[in-house]
């Protein structure tokens, strides 16, 4: 196997702001049978036992409770850098491995056994199948010519580590605002991690507010959830829009993760669904491969994408509904958001199947990812 990787090698050291991912249980049971979630430390993962939503246009309000379904957590915050710092360790501890850092793929050719890669540096690597993980502005798919159908949500997301004065009680929360959905989610040592989905035009004066300006802020926007705010990392900021290609694979090409989709942040699934697409190609592949099939033809390819796209669609279509009704500043909307919260709250049959499809307890998995 080669990794083509854009950037340096992972350091050993933490960023600042932490970029982090939730991280669900069918995501944590890959992870664990690659060998790569135990090398984690306790400081990169905290695992939430409950999420509370409410919403700030109404008084309706959901919680999750990890006890509700026998569980100890519904799922981890983990550590982006740790992550990749602890994928490329397993990576390197395998036999079969092959590394090149700081290069992109400048061309593609195709012939009938295999793809001919163009490095940007001049060299040529030959393989029966490339696979493009390469992030939403995925040069792989525009070499592959795949297009993809995108959307703007009109807003950016600000992240920062904060640490309230209230510990967060390993609970991952959200506040559903009118102009977007603020998140603080747990981190070791009670510190939290901030995900606030603001108006494009609103975003830059969030940036340009001073520690103390942005904790008062964020503490209005929150609604005191958990107290003051007493520090502020530097803050971050990125566009959020919606992608999804028009089709996962090409000749010899297959994207997963966001190279093929991307989705609002509320939901904190777009991790999960890149976990799930690896496993899911490395399944169809796996079983290609073992009857003696050319395991990077269409035809097996084509099972990949109907799997996964499927899958992927019915996501990405429930969180823009999730959007578009908690975006509404409707008098309608809000008591149709503030009744739909309380008749889910109060019905454990509805909280148990929407629980256990979030954290990966149910759904179309891949093997490698059941528990």
């Amino acid at each position: 196997m080669i990794l083509i990787e854009s950037e340096d090698p992972p350091a050993d050291t933490r960023a600042t702001p932490e970029r982090v991912s939730a991280v669900n249980l069918a995501s944590q049971q890959m992870l664990t049978r690659l060998g790569v979630w135990d090398n984690l430390s306790d400081h990169s993962k905290t695992p939430f036992e409950t999420i509370e939503t409410w919403d700030a246009g109404s008084a309706g309000s959901i919680r999750f409770d990890a006890a509700d379904l026998g569980l100890k957590a519904l799922g981890h915050i983990v550590s982006n850098h740790a992550l990749r710092l602890a994928l490329h360790r397993a990576l390197e501890a395998s036999a079969t491995h092959s590394i090149f850092f700081n290069q992109e793929i400048n061309s593609l050719e195709h012939s009938d056994e295999g793809v001919r890669v163009t490095l940007a540096n001049g060299n040529q690597l030959n393989t029966r199948l490339v696979v493009g993980a390469d992030g939403p502005h995925s040069m792989l798919r525009q070499l592959a010519k795949i297009s993809m159908t995108d959307a703007d949500y009109g807003q950016t997301a600000v992240v920062a580590t904060v640490r309230p004065s209230e510990h967060h009680g390993n609970s991952a929360r959200q506040r559903f605002l009118p102009d977007g959905p603020l998140a603080f989610l747990p981190l070791a040592n009670g510190r939290c991690s901030i995900v606030w989905s603001v108006p494009n035009d609103r975003a830059p004066d969030l940036l340009k507010l001073d520690d103390s300006a942005f904790g008062k802020a964020l503490e209005k926007a929150f609604d005191q959830r958990l107290g003051q705010i007493q520090t502020v990392s530097p803050r971050i900021s990125f566009p959020l829009q919606r992608r999804h290609a028009d089709t996962y694979i090409g000749d010899r090409v297959a994207l997963i993760g966001d190279a093929a989709h991307t989705v609002h942040p509320l939901a904190g699934l777009g991790a999960n669904q890149g976990f799930s697409d690896a496993a899911g190609l490395a399944e169809v592949i796996l079983a290609a491969a073992s009857k003696n099939r050319d395991f990077a033809c269409r035809s097996v390819l084509r099972r990949y994408e109907r799997w996964r796209r499927g899958e992927n669609a019915l996501i990405i279509e429930a969180i823009e509904g999730f959007h578009r009704l908690f975006g509404s500043t409707s008098e309608t909307a809000a008591r149709v958001r503030g009744m739909g919260l309380d008749i889910t709250n109060h019905s454990a049959w509805v909280k148990g199947i929407i629980m256990r499809h979030a954290v990966g307890l149910s759904g179309d998995l891949p093997a490698l990812a059941k528990p």
